[in-house]
């Protein structure tokens, strides 16, 4: 393992990771509100700042209905 990690201690943290970057949007907006607003933010800046985190991090996206998926296929 080029980490250097036991493998035991290695799937827990890709674990955490992959846990981490499957949040949904509107998961990762509520998660990231709750958190500034427990340290003490108003609204006015916590919006600009979860733009900011938006536009430079992956998030999962929505699972599609059967209908999107359809449109995929079949135009």
């Amino acid at each position: 393992m080029s980490a250097g990690l036991p493998a035991e201690t290695a799937a827990r943290v890709v674990a955490d990771v992959v846990a981490y970057f499957s949040e949904t949007t509107e998961q990762f907006v509520r998660r990231r509100h709750a958190e500034l607003r427990r340290r003490g933010r108003k609204n006015p800046q916590i919006w600009p700042e979860i733009a900011r985190e938006l536009a430079h991090r992956p998030v999962a996206p929505v699972p599609p209905s059967e209908r999107q998926l359809r449109r995929i296929v079949y135009g």
